[in-house]
């Protein structure tokens, strides 16, 4: 009998700034609820990067640039439909959010101004996304 592999689905996630104004998320209007960072399921065929820039347009509206690559994110936890590893970009881009796709709303936010209801482990990821806007890291020491 051939072996059944189970592996993590790869996704990525786009930390969207806008200059001067904060970022975008999105609030999911399908299971799991609550606001989100930009982001999906890779597609066949696709590079992490365009996987990105395709989804950062899919929800909401906004063509980016993207900056540099943030963190991969791999908790088997982390997503509660499946295991994911999510590859987190930061873009910039300018204009309004516009939700699409699967979001039901964007907005913009500061670190002061954050939704409390975040989905999935992006909470966490905002935090080091800060973090990392303040100080830098040469080294993931969470």
């Amino acid at each position: 009998m051939d072996k059944v592999y189970k592996n993590p689905l790869p996704a990525v996630d786009i930390i969207i700034e806008l200059e001067g104004r904060g970022i975008v998320l999105i609030e999911r209007k399908n299971p799991p609820f609550g606001w989100a960072i930009p982001g999906g399921f890779v597609d066949a065929g696709e590079t992490l990067e365009e996987a990105a820039v395709r989804e950062a347009i899919e929800e909401t509206s906004l063509k980016v640039r993207l900056k540099c690559q943030l963190h991969a994110y791999s908790d088997p936890g982390r997503d509660p439909r499946h295991h994911t590893i999510s590859v987190v970009f930061v873009a910039m881009a300018q204009g309004e959010p516009e939700a699409g796709d699967d979001a039901g709303n964007a907005a913009i936010f500061t670190e002061e101004s954050l939704p409390a209801n975040i989905a999935f482990d992006h909470a966490l990821i905002l935090r080091d996304y800060f973090r990392w806007k303040r100080q830098g890291w040469t080294v993931f020491d969470r």
